[in-house]
This record gives structure tokens, sequence and C-alpha cells, in this order.
């Protein structure tokens, strides 16, 4: 039945500067109107869509105003270079500075690698690559490039 997810919604404060930060990010712009913005993810399969409206204001929590885009490991890898060209500051994340990242998340038994930055409105974003899908022993938070030292890619 279901077949992935097809959509996500973020509040913006100035939608002309959210189109132009996410045109930043190489997103194909898919629909506009005056206070709603629909940006390709994967054309045809998935998008996000900013709104202009006060709610930009609501509070930062995990199950708010968060996305992760899914990227390969290569991508994951030159990502701060890649938002630096942007002009994009990678932001502390889980007590990992921007210095330490990528870092990889522990969740058993996958294992993710991240790095995270916010939007002109400060939602937060992240890029996000599986590692591996069967991890045998459960692990601490680490920078990807400790995991890299520890896992020999084959």
């Amino acid at each position: 039945m279901i077949k992935g997810l097809y959509e996500a919604h973020l509040p913006v404060r100035d939608l002309k500067r959210s189109i132009e930060f996410y045109t930043s990010l190489e997103l194909e712009l898919a629909y506009e109107t005056p206070k709603l913005a629909f940006f390709w993810i994967v054309k045809g399969q998935s998008w996000i869509g900013l709104w202009e409206s006060e709610k930009a204001e609501t509070p930062y929590h995990p199950s708010l105003r968060h996305i992760a885009f899914h990227v390969d490991r290569e991508a994951i890898r030159n990502a701060k270079n890649w938002l630096a060209k942007r002009g994009i500051e990678v932001r502390t994340a889980f007590g990992f500075s921007p210095e330490e990242q990528p870092l990889v998340l522990p969740n058993h038994p996958y294992a993710h690698a991240s790095i995270y930055f916010h939007d002109p409105d400060g939602n937060s974003l992240e890029f996000i690559a599986p590692l591996q899908l069967s991890v045998e022993d459960e692990f601490d938070m680490m920078s990807l490039e400790a995991w890299d030292r520890m896992h020999v890619e084959k």
C-alpha cells in the first residue's frame, strides 16, 4: 500500500527568500503561489511544501519543522564543502560540532550518517545516508571519520 513519503511541509517567514535558499540546494521549483511553493525532492516521487506563515515562529522541536533529505555515502562525505559553497553553515547537533560532522547515528540495528543545518527560518534540515542496515553490535554516536576508521568499506 504505502510506497514512500510523497510530501512534507515547512512554515517560512519570507517565501521569496526561502525559494532562493531551496533553489541553492539544487531542488527544482515545481509550483508557486503568493504564499506557497513546492520543490521536487525526487521529481514525481516526493516534494516539500513551503508555506509563508506566522507559524514560522513556532519553536523548533524534532517532531516539528524538521526534514531529512536522503543522500548517498559520497554526498554525505562531501556535504560540508557542498553546503559551504552555498554559504550554508553546518550546525551543532547532538553535541557534535560542525567540525565533527557528519556524525553516525546509532539507530540499532541500523547506522546512518547525518549532517545538520538550518534554512533561513530556523527549520532543521538534515542530509542522511544509510551506512549499514544490519549492525551486529550497538555503538555510541560518533563522527563519520571515526566510523570509517572502525569499518573498512569493502
